[in-house]
């Protein structure tokens, strides 16, 4: 049985992706195959690395006859490790990816396996498995997104700051807000719970009007030179110009905008509102297809679906930040363990300095993405060796260790994907 081999992997052309060269997905496709046609027109979003039906990965591999990973696997579920195989019926858990984000993902949550049980149950067409989501982005590029309640009192200074954000909530909501904040720290969630809810079903004609005057009042404002910082003037007019006219638009007073740097995380657990804006990144996720939405897309929105399930817990936008731990025992690798049994991704970052590198065996089956520098890889089985480059997308069967001979002066990065249980 072959432990190790590479993958074609599904490209996802959504409208939201970056545009031909420009996007990290293209240029991974095309560094890893020069002979890959490129659409200069064309959006390159997603690379999915996986079993998901919708984008189950091709194995390039003269010894294995023409097929998916996903049927490699059922036939041979061993290659997952025990307690991955027992723990996840036989299926691999979890779906990796690079993302190229050109214009805003919408304002969504993911559910727990329950509601995602529930969910599923009753409307399939819309919550199409019974999976929970929780997901990891990982910066390949600066990264900008929007993730979890900001502190409870940015989002008063907003509703002081800007009319039209207020006069959405309402007086009655908004000072209770902000009575809140000085006697009742045990009612903040309830509080943000009613004016979030209150803005997510105001009327259309009612926010499109408000949103109408703040995009007005704020283009003034930028044209006459004033600083639009107090009410994120910028962001606002940067989501208006995607999406104009949606409830979206306003959410940027609810919800941190988080900056994230290569190599910095963010962990999207259940129940958290988040929404990418720009950018390149890693991302791993349980294999589900289950969004919750409720502005920034001409998807289907669940407006009552989302306001009773988020987590309504403020915190700065500091705490969103997901760190990694480098390993005691490898100074090249770095830990992305988020609290949850679906997927573990490892950084592992050799300097040009390291010309023979293991990849440790772990008792999972892993997905290894190349994003820089060239070697060759031979397993410990020996069987063969390949030629591993940037875009290179490599299954490793669980138990299985793999030697990396560098030829690259700049060293090498890579993401590892797996189920550390």
């Amino acid at each position: 049985m072959s432990e190790l081999f590479p993958l074609s992997c599904v490209v996802q052309n959504y409208a939201w992706g970056k545009i031909g060269l420009e996007s990290e997905v293209a240029k991974l496709l095309t560094s890893n195959d020069p002979l890959a046609q490129i659409d200069p027109d064309k959006p390159y979003a997603e690379l999915w690395m996986g079993t998901h039906p919708r984008g189950d990965a091709v194995i390039l591999d003269n010894r294995i006859p023409q097929r998916t990973l996903g049927q490699w696997i059922a036939d041979n579920p061993g290659c997952l490790g025990s307690k991955v195989k027992e723990t996840f019926q036989g299926q691999l858990p979890f779906l990796f990816k690079v993302l190229s984000v050109n214009t805003a993902l919408s304002i969504q949550a993911h559910p727990n396996k329950e509601l995602a049980g529930k969910l599923h149950a009753q409307f399939p067409e819309h919550y199409p498995d019974a999976n929970h989501k929780p997901e990891m982005a990982i910066a390949l590029t600066p990264f900008q997104g929007m993730c979890g309640f900001r502190p409870v009192e940015e989002i008063v200074a907003f509703l002081q700051k800007v009319p039209e954000f207020r006069a959405l909530i309402g007086n009655v909501a908004a000072e209770q807000l902000e009575r809140s904040v000085c006697d009742d720290p045990r009612g903040v969630s309830a509080a943000l719970r009613v004016c979030f809810t209150r803005m997510m079903k105001s009327e259309k004609k009612v926010f499109v009007d408000q949103l109408n005057m703040l995009v007005k009042r704020i283009s003034q404002e930028a044209a006459e030179g004033k600083d639009a910082s107090e009410s994120s003037g910028k962001l606002l007019l940067q989501l208006h110009s995607q999406f104009p006219g949606d409830i979206g638009c306003f959410a940027i007073y609810f919800l941190n905008l988080v900056m994230l740097q290569p190599g910095e995380a963010m962990f999207l657990g259940a129940n958290e509102p988040h929404a990418y804006l720009y950018g390149d990144c890693i991302e791993c996720m349980a294999c589900s297809d289950n969004t919750v939405r409720a502005g920034l897309t001409p998807k289907f929105i669940d407006v009552l679906t989302l306001c009773e399930m988020l987590n309504y817990t403020p915190a700065p936008s500091s705490a969103k930040v997901f760190a990694p731990t480098q390993s005691r025992l490898d100074p090249c690798l770095y830990l992305y363990d988020p609290p949850i049994p679906d997927f573990t991704v490892m950084k592992i970052e050799i300097p040009s300095s390291i010309k023979l590198y293991l990849i440790s065996a772990v008792d999972s089956a892993s997905i290894l993405l190349v994003i820089q520098g060239t070697a060759v890889a031979t397993s410990t089985a020996a069987v063969s060796e390949m030629t591993l480059r940037r875009g290179s997308v490599l299954f490793i069967s669980a138990n299985e260790s793999i030697s990396l001979h560098l030829s690259s002066p700049d060293g090498m990065l890579l993401f590892r994907a797996c189920c550390l249980l």
